[in-house]
């Protein structure tokens, strides 16, 4: 047990940190493990790897994202803030690198190799960016003559840029849906909400005429005889065959048919093996970390970390849901994981930074009667 009356930095985070929260952040781990195990030994096989390849290298992964997200969670306001700048500028470098160095898979040039890892530089651009853009909103709530608005507009328009010439248009609407909803708390005007609609709007068409597998996937979305459907069709039949309680581990057979089983569909082979219920359970426990993390920045008086706290939260609901409806074929397929539950080393990590950046925001802040000092005996005095 750790004892209140101990002015420890371990003690007072102890009594500090949202435990439920890192609770059900590792109950996500542990499932993801689970189903790594159902959905990654036929995808290894089929690359003619080990069959419990990556499953190690998710458990392996677990290790430095769980030291990462707890020692994170220890550090103040403004230490977060230096980090995020210095995280930023790095990952805003190895993006624009990317389209020149980056490997490329699929038709897309998003992934670095170094020291012989597979790094995706933005899944650490965008918790870096959420940080940096709440400070200038919080900041502007502070100061009003400071420019915020058109500081964070340029950032988010050199952020699209490099993240649309990779491409990757999944990363990019992300981004953009946070950045609206701070400027939305921040108070935006009503033109701008149109503004910002039209220019969504204007790009979503841009992409479409001019980038063939956008086209390709909207329009097998709207008209699914217009392309082959395959992927999607058998994702989203296995929540059909898995009913309420599914078929049993190691039953599916998603996980046979599909290449990103373990990574974009991880979610249908739960649906299948393990059944709606595990859906909903997942569902729930997503539901429980982005609301009980909304309700503790709300409580924060320091605009900076009610903005941050809000837009990370925003960040990782946002990505759970995509993945989601993907899986339910109720938005066109993006390829973005399922957050603590997909495979993927670059993923984990940065999602592990980002909760580690929320916990330490929605600390509870120490009362006052328990910070002033305690009075001095008056026999002490003489």
């Amino acid at each position: 047990m750790v004892s209140r009356a101990q002015r420890t930095p371990f003690g007072e985070w102890w009594w500090t940190v949202d435990r439920l929260t890192i609770g059900a952040i590792g109950a996500l781990m542990l499932i993801g493990v689970v189903l790594s195990l159902a959905a990654s030994p036929p995808v290894a096989g089929r690359l003619g790897l080990d069959p419990f390849f990556f499953v190690n290298r998710h458990i392996f992964y677990l290790f430095p994202a769980t030291a990462i997200m707890i020692g994170v969670s220890f550090l103040s306001p403004r230490q977060i803030r230096r980090m995020s700048m210095v995280v930023f500028a790095v990952s805003l470098v190895m993006v624009a690198s990317t389209p020149y160095l980056g490997v490329e898979i699929k038709g897309a040039k998003r992934w670095l190799v170094i020291f012989g890892l597979n790094i995706q530089p933005s899944e650490f651009l965008k918790p870096a960016f959420v940080i940096l853009v709440a400070w200038l909103f919080g900041e502007s709530a502070k100061r009003p003559d400071m420019p915020a608005n058109a500081i964070s507009l340029a950032m988010l328009l050199t952020v699209v840029s490099l993240l649309v010439v990779q491409p990757d248009f999944g990363q990019t609407m992300l981004i953009v849906l946070v950045w609206s909803a701070l400027f939305f708390m921040a108070g935006m005007r009503v033109i701008c909400v149109f503004g910002i609609a039209g220019a969504a709007g204007f790009g979503l068409l841009a992409a479409y005429f001019t980038v063939p597998h956008v086209a390709r996937r909207i329009q097998r979305f709207l008209d699914p005889a217009s392309g082959d459907t395959f992927n999607i069709d058998i994702a989203t039949e296995s929540f059909m065959r898995g009913g309420w309680f599914g078929q049993g581990p190691g039953e599916g057979t998603v996980k046979r048919l599909l290449p990103e089983s373990h990574t974009d569909f991880v979610f249908a082979v739960a649906a299948e093996e393990f059944g709606v219920a595990l859906c909903l359970a997942i569902v729930s426990l997503f539901a429980f970390i982005v609301l009980r993390a909304l309700i503790r920045a709300m409580r924060n008086e320091d605009p900076f970390a009610r903005f941050a706290a809000a837009g990370l939260t925003m960040l990782f609901a946002t990505q759970s849901a995509i993945n989601m409806a993907v899986n339910l074929h109720l938005i066109p397929a993006k390829g973005m994981t399922l957050p603590f539950i997909s495979y993927g080393g670059s993923s984990m990590i940065s999602l592990a930074y980002a909760m580690g950046m929320l916990l330490a925001l929605t600390r509870e802040q120490p009362r006052a009667s328990m910070m002033a000092p305690e009075p001095m005996p008056v026999g002490s005095l003489v």
